[in-house]
């Protein structure tokens, strides 16, 4: 999806003789999320990736749903997600379906004796607070609050935070994430009317070459599974790469608003999409400017697609009592719109200061027994006068 980038040093063919000062061959492995048939790109490593030589037994993390069918709205309140030392051990899965899995994290430690990689599904981490370094075989990816990290699944990484205080909203895809298409051209640049461009996407900026043996244990999600495999070198032992395919940040602060006369629909917010769900970012912005305007959102029916908002910061003018990490969930089938209210409040105003970010998905959301914790029952009935 991103485009082309390289760092370090590569051959001038692919798939052609690359070797070291002493005249070994480096490793070249072509890593791509689709086969051979969509984006790649082209890695050389000291060594070949695929000496294992120690496997443990695997430990099962699938969700335990709570509710397999609802049709009621549901609120959560994330910030209640306790902190945890570890970072796999922090995500609490809270809504899955068959093609994505939402989580929330409170991380308060860097990943110190493993790695990570995710056999299973691109991951859009969503940075609500903290800062660090998603470090991989690609190289460095500072991160601050704000930022979106994608990683493409099978990228094997660590995260490192700068402090204890860190808050994540994680939503892995078990398809490959895309730029919108209506964004794109022909030939896959991001066109004049889309809210960003290829200067605001961050790729790696520091590829760190460790050429090490020893006991190098990844930790490996497949089929809701974690397998901890052990290798003889470490992953990161990576010369020069090149290619289309790797992990990179968006900040949601560079996400430009799409505006008009009057109020316009979600997808104007769209980031992201994957199979049959899209990612969406509310930003600030000026309101309608339509003498007779209604900024607020109008009353609109669900019934194709379930509705995920994750609050961030600000003042969301259709929702009452509103929380930093709070998510609620307005599922297809039943109508949703502003608060008692929020309609006749609107009127007038000349801008908002929100920012969330929105998961609609294409089959419903199934929510998860950690979930329960979460939620404030009484919001399905907040639209009672």
């Amino acid at each position: 999806m991103p485009s082309y980038h390289r760092l370090g040093e590569i051959p001038h063919k692919r798939h052609t003789q690359f070797r070291k000062p002493d005249g070994r061959l480096y490793a070249e492995q072509l890593f791509s999320t689709e086969g051979f048939s969509d984006d790649y790109s082209l890695l050389y490593h000291c060594h070949p990736p695929t000496r294992i030589i120690h496997t443990e037994p695997p430990v099962s993390i699938a969700p335990e749903l709570a509710e397999e069918a609802m049709l009621r709205h549901r609120c959560f309140e994330g910030f209640h997600v306790l902190p945890a030392k570890d970072y796999l051990a922090s995500r609490i899965p809270v809504l899955v379906n068959v093609d994505c899995r939402i989580s929330l994290a409170a991380p308060q430690e860097s990943m110190q004796d493993y790695f990570f990689k995710n056999a299973d599904a691109d991951e859009i981490v969503f940075v609500h607070e903290g800062s660090g370094t998603l470090e991989s075989m690609y190289g460095d990816l500072p991160f601050s609050g704000g930022d979106y990290l994608v990683v493409p699944r099978g990228t094997i990484h660590r995260i490192r935070f700068d402090a204890s205080d860190n808050r994540l909203f994680i939503v892995e895809a078990l398809s490959p994430v895309r730029f919108p298409k209506r964004y794109l051209s022909k030939h896959g640049q991001l066109l004049e009317h889309a809210p960003y461009c290829e200067r605001d996407i961050r790729p790696p900026v520091r590829l760190q070459t460790y050429d090490e043996s020893g006991d190098f244990l990844i930790r490996t999600q497949k089929q809701q599974m974690l397998y901890g495999i052990h290798y003889g070198h470490h992953p990161f032992d990576v010369v020069g790469w090149d290619g289309c395919c790797y992990p990179f940040a968006f900040s949601i602060h560079d996400f430009e608003p799409i505006t008009g006369r009057v109020h316009q629909p979600p997808p104007v917010h769209q980031t992201f999409e994957a199979r049959n769900f899209v990612v969406c970012s509310f930003v600030p912005r000026l309101y309608d400017y339509h003498p007779q305007a209604i900024p607020a959102p109008y009353n609109h029916s669900n019934i194709d697609s379930d509705e995920l908002l994750y609050y961030v910061d600000g003042d969301f003018m259709s929702r009452k009592n509103v929380t930093r990490g709070m998510l609620t969930l307005h599922p297809a089938g039943i109508p949703h719109g502003p608060h008692p209210g929020a309609v006749e409040k609107s009127i007038g105003k000349k801008e908002t200061g929100e920012l969330a970010v929105m998961v609609d998905t294409f089959h419903p959301l199934k929510v998860t027994k950690q979930a329960l914790i979460l939620e404030k029952d009484d919001y399905v009935m907040s639209w009672a006068e």
